[in-house]
């Protein structure tokens, strides 16, 4: 299969790694050029594989999007490790994202390291670089570049669309020859659920204090469309009581307001008007047991 200049059709999968915070969310928003990834200044705030579908006359490019490597505290990091290390052992392309406006730390040579075996183009991603001036960018390319044993280092600027393109001309160019993978009009294969799910985490999470963002997890129980609109019942669980009492906040001020920045979200997602159901329950410290990991769906 080839395109109108007789080039190769290509298809394949790539994923943004890096450690938590390093931009790798808002990137392949920025590609995709819909909110599927869910960003938070938070770190370790994915936790689903959730996979963009990129379509272009020449090439399709699948992102998978993992969690961030980190040192596992507990089961759930532990899971959420393997889950990452998984993704990396199946994908075409790797773009390792350090940010522009950071110095090079042991995280980043952690995963270079982690990386080096494995049979995917390893790519490194310089981020955020609409954070630094021209002389502190060139410094860390230099850096970067001497970091490891990199296919081709790109800086680029998620939030100013800088050099997005070129970067996925970089990445398709790296994909093996291939019939299409995914339909034309695909632009995920998740679950409508788990991005709805996510987008209730995602607003749960904004401006709660630090000791909060592993200890929410939401459950989308029933989407039920009548006529247009979609009614959606989820639960927020978090692991003690007094973390209940932030998410509600005073009088049930926080979490209206939850549900009616998540309610927003959800509607440019689903194209219908929704009626959101938000209920808070206390799940005894889920992410340290077995079967409630289970049940919250890890």
């Amino acid at each position: 299969m080839s395109d109108a200049q007789g080039r190769p059709y290509r298809a394949g999968f790539g994923c943004f790694v890096g450690r938590p915070n390093a931009g790798k969310s808002t990137l392949t928003n920025a590609i995709v050029g819909t909110k599927i990834a869910i960003t938070s200044n938070k770190p370790q705030t994915t936790r689903h594989i959730i996979r963009a579908v990129l379509h272009r006359p020449e090439s399709q490019l699948v992102l998978v999007d993992t969690p961030g490597l980190h040192r596992p505290r507990t089961l759930l990091g532990e899971r959420l490790n393997d889950l990452v290390r998984e993704t990396w052992s199946e994908v075409d392309v790797i773009g390792l994202c350090i940010p522009a406006n950071e110095p090079i730390g042991r995280g980043d040579r952690f995963i270079t390291g982690e990386l080096a075996d494995l049979r995917a183009t390893v790519l490194a991603v310089v981020t955020k670089t609409d954070l630094v001036d021209k002389k502190r960018l060139a410094e860390q390319l230099l850096a970067v570049s001497e970091l490891g044993e990199f296919a081709d280092v790109v800086p680029v600027s998620a939030v100013s669309g800088h050099q997005v393109d070129t970067l996925v001309d970089v990445m398709t160019g790296y994909l093996p020859e291939s019939p299409q993978l995914y339909p034309d009009d695909m632009l995920t294969d998740d679950p409508e659920q788990v991005l709805v799910a996510e987008l209730v985490r995602e607003a749960a999470l904004e401006g709660v204090r630090d000791e909060l963002p592993h200890s929410i997890a939401v459950v989308v129980e029933e989407m039920i469309p009548e006529g247009n609109v979609t009614k959606i019942y989820a639960d927020v669980y978090v692991e003690r009581p007094s973390q209940k009492a932030i998410v509600i906040g005073h009088r049930g001020s926080r979490l209206k307001h939850v549900g009616t920045t998540a309610r927003r979200q959800i509607e440019e997602l689903l194209g219908t008007r929704v009626y959101l159901d938000l209920h808070v329950r206390v799940a005894k410290d889920w992410q340290r047991d077995p079967k409630q990991l289970r049940k919250l769906g890890f």
